[in-house]
């Protein structure tokens, strides 16, 4: 009977599809979870925006209403769009949170051009640090 080879080629890609299905299924509970929570953590991310001083708003409500918008359709993005919005941010960070990674970039690329929004302070590690103070209860 032949000896059956196990190629460490094979292995490694096994391990590699692995890893990556286990990070998917991951993003996309968080994903589900900033959906079914979208209104408490929206006032919990502009509360902390405003704290830290990092956003200054005219109208908190319409803030609110904007991450609450994003918080609810981050799960129907398509995998490409996705990738594009994180791609300056993407190495800011060992060991991201997804979901802080995509409302930084969208804070400092998108949401300073919101007519309620007077100016927004802070690099975007410290922007990062401040959405995902609030963002890290997502991760599993």
């Amino acid at each position: 009977m032949a000896k059956i080879h196990i190629s460490p080629n094979r292995a490694t890609d096994k391990t590699i599809r692995a890893i990556d299905r286990k990070r998917e299924q991951e993003r996309k509970k968080m994903f589900n979870q900033a959906k079914e929570n979208a209104g408490a953590l929206a006032i919990k991310l502009v509360q902390r925006l405003l704290d830290r001083e990092i956003i200054e708003t005219a109208s908190i409500d319409n803030i609110k209403d904007t991450f609450e918008n994003q918080l609810r359709r981050m799960g129907s993005l398509e995998d490409f769009e996705l990738q594009m919005k994180l791609a300056p941010v993407r190495t800011l960070v060992p060991d991201p949170n997804i979901v802080s990674l995509y409302l930084t970039q969208f804070i400092v690329e998108d949401l300073i051009n919101h007519m309620d929004i007077h100016d927004i302070f802070g690099e975007d590690l410290e922007i990062y640090r401040a959405v995902d103070s609030v963002m890290k209860v997502l991760r599993p």
